[in-house]
């Protein structure tokens, strides 16, 4: 700088005023230059520091999304099983010659109906990104539609979960009546001794009468339908998005 200084005075000095001017016009541009090098140094140390970022977000949202697929394939299966059971209930009802004994009755309706349905999905870290505003160091667009849209999806398969729930219910309620038992059901599934610890029931109604109940079949109807409807319409397009949402997470991800 001195340097510099030293010649800006010798010009003065010698009044080479026009020279002056071009150099101290040389020494704006200069300077003009100067500052944007260093812009353009810290927005690339800005942009790198993000790409970091992001790369962390994406191995962390692929480990979540691996977690969460795995959950809706057994999820499916399960939810399938169920389907398969209440259509071989269906048969037995349409076939009365072709009747099941209580013990495989018993298992059926176990295998049924013991287990509910509910999509619990990993979201620490999205939930996390979503409300410290990091989303927006997610570079891929179509990434950042699906990770944004992700929690309204799994409103709607909580709200068929629901549905399916209820109806659910409304086969389990026929089993509270006096005319039915569900401790039949779980002394001939052995649910009475290994999960419950219960000694075996006494006198237990048989619950082969609900093969010839209208309101049962309307029941087991009415939860096919529910059934079928949750995994073709919510489960397997939720399956297709997660497959899309990981492949693209792959890509995104630095080798």
């Amino acid at each position: 700088m001195k340097f510099f200084r030293r010649i800006r005075q010798k010009l003065i000095t010698e009044k080479k005023i026009s020279n002056y001017l071009l150099y101290a016009f040389g020494e704006i541009i200069l300077v003009v230059i100067g500052i944007l090098i260093a812009l353009a140094i810290n927005n690339s140390n800005q942009k790198r520091i993000i790409r970091e970022k992001e790369q962390v977000y994406l191995i962390g949202l692929k480990n979540e999304f691996q977690t969460s697929k795995s959950k809706l394939q057994r999820l499916i299966e399960v939810n399938y099983s169920n389907f398969e059971g209440a259509k071989k209930i269906v048969e037995y009802i349409s076939d009365k010659n072709k009747q099941p004994d209580e013990s495989e009755f018993s298992e059926l309706l176990y295998n049924t109906f013991a287990f509910d349905i509910a999509f619990n999905p990993n979201n620490s870290l999205l939930n996390e990104m979503i409300n410290s505003g990091s989303l927006k160091d997610i570079s891929n667009p179509i990434l950042k539609t699906y990770l944004t849209t992700w929690i309204s999806t799994l409103e709607d398969i909580a709200k068929q979960e629901n549905d399916l729930g209820i109806q659910r219910e409304k086969v389990l309620d026929m089993f509270r009546k006096e005319s039915n038992s569900i401790r039949t059901i779980f002394d001939l599934t052995d649910v009475s001794g290994k999960e419950l610890g219960l000694p075996p029931g006494k006198n237990n109604n048989s619950n082969l009468n609900l093969l010839n109940s209208k309101e049962f079949e309307n029941n087991i109807l009415i939860f096919i339908l529910t059934t079928r409807a949750t995994e073709s319409t919510h489960y397997n397009p939720l399956m297709e998005e997660l497959d899309a949402i990981l492949e693209i997470i792959d890509e995104e991800i630095k080798g």
